[in-house]
């Protein structure tokens, strides 16, 4: 998930993806178009060095993006995992499940698999979050705002779910067609903020 403020970064006309080169391995934030956002993700069963090292990576990828969030599947990894950094918290959420939420909030909502596109979504204020943290034990965290937002996109990203899929047919149609307009500018082109709501 991107911020409103944040700078985005879209892919040139030839590729559909950006790349950040880590410890032999490159990690390449997928777009919208590639299959393996539509996926839902495998849990995490087993938490050791090859899963810290992803993460690690993930949070690489992320910043350098930049982003305030990341799921796993956007870099082509089938588990449940999400990163973020947002006000100096930097987390990694395994396996997690939005058990409650409540309110109404609009924001403009950005994606990284998105890059170039704001979109006025309608989501839960509050929420009530459950994973696993990387030592293993269940966590539970209260969010509201801009932090409930950034978990419910993620864990949508975790199930297959892209901004796009949260729209009407008219709103997706739009979305998609700005998004295509905005594939063959420059890197540093102002981003399109759409209304839905």
């Amino acid at each position: 998930m991107t911020m409103t403020t944040a700078a985005t970064q879209s892919s040139d006309q030839t590729s559909t993806s950006q790349s950040v080169a880590l410890h032999s391995v490159t990690y390449e934030i997928r777009t919208f178009g590639d299959p393996v956002l539509k996926a839902v993700a495998e849990p995490v069963v087993n938490i050791d060095e090859k899963l810290v090292r992803l993460t690690d990576e993930m949070f690489d990828v992320m910043y350098k993006a930049p982003g305030i969030g990341l799921a796993a599947t956007q870099i082509g990894v089938q588990r449940q995992v999400f990163v973020y950094d947002i006000a100096e918290e930097r987390k990694v959420i395994l396996n997690p499940q939005i058990v409650e939420s409540s309110g109404e909030w609009v924001y403009d909502e950005g994606c990284l698999s998105i890059p170039g596109l704001y979109v006025e979504m309608l989501r839960p204020k509050r929420i009530l979050v459950r994973g696993i943290n990387l030592d293993g034990n269940q966590v539970e965290f209260e969010a509201d705002e801009l932090l409930a937002r950034l978990f419910q996109h993620e864990v949508d990203h975790l199930n297959g779910v892209l901004m796009f899929d949260r729209m009407t047919p008219d709103q997706r149609r739009e979305a998609v067609t700005l998004y295509r307009a905005r594939e063959g500018q420059p890197k540093d082109a102002e981003p399109y903020h759409l209304k839905l709501v």
